[in-house]
């Protein structure tokens, strides 16, 4: 959300549609900028690059649907609200399930589209005000170009790379557009500890603790054959996440 407004990206197969509904929403006083996606692969890269606000989505579509990808979105940190824009009437229980702020039918009207709006900024203030923010479920990553939402109780441990982070999971290494440092506070009451400058560790992971004789301690993971070094400053508090004291 940039200076009060709202970033919309609007997700249908049809440029005839985007069309349309990019007019009616540039007519908005509140909507700032506006984007464009022609299926769910698309949405996804584009929503992983600017976070939007507000999500437009058609359901049928070539490939991934929207109600699809409506179930892969709700699981993110900060998901975006999401208004289905649809001709097809059956699926709005559906959609509503997925915890929609509206279902616009197809042709959209201006004065039906501002009714969506309004319900779009009551949820926005409501999440402004919510405390404490959501539990994270889903991690947004990509690997080989790819963009995928996995989920957190997959993550092994992530790794400092700059300004990025390397997330190991049983199933391969991801990186992730995010700091370690960032992602220490979303996932903190997921389980994760900050164990050395460059290394986050999912605690329910660790299966065995090794410690040297000079008093270095490291940490091996359950599902991967991997060891995570633990710095000497936050060996203490370690052992007491992990019991052993």
């Amino acid at each position: 959300m940039d200076n009060g407004l709202w970033n919309v990206l609007i997700v249908d197969d049809e440029p005839p549609i985007r069309s349309e509904l990019r007019y009616l929403l540039s007519r908005d006083a509140r909507i700032g900028a506006i984007d464009e996606a022609g299926n769910g692969t698309e949405a996804v890269e584009k929503l992983l690059a600017g976070r939007p606000d507000v999500l437009f989505l058609d359901i049928q579509m070539p490939g991934t649907s929207g109600i699809k990808l409506a179930e892969t979105l709700a699981g993110l940190k900060t998901p975006p609200a999401v208004v289905f824009v649809t001709a097809f009437a059956e699926y709005a229980a559906e959609a509503f399930e997925l915890d929609a702020v509206d279902y616009v039918l197809k042709p959209v009207e201006e004065a039906r589209l501002t009714r969506a709006l309004d319900k779009v900024g009551g949820l926005l203030a409501a999440k402004r005000a919510a405390a404490p923010a959501a539990r994270v479920r889903r991690l947004a990553v990509e690997r080989a170009g790819n963009h995928a939402f996995i989920p957190v109780g997959d993550i092994c441990y992530i790794e400092a790379n700059a300004d990025y982070s390397n997330v190991i999971c049983p199933g391969g290494t991801y990186l992730a557009n995010e700091s370690i440092s960032s992602l220490e506070q979303c996932l903190e009451a997921e389980g994760f500890l900050r164990v050395h400058r460059s290394f986050l560790v999912n605690l329910d992971e660790v299966h065995d603790v090794e410690i040297s004789r000079g008093g270095t301690m490291e940490l091996r993971c359950t599902r991967i054959d991997a060891v995570v070094p633990v710095s000497r400053r936050r060996a203490a508090l370690v052992k007491e996440r992990l019991g052993l004291v």
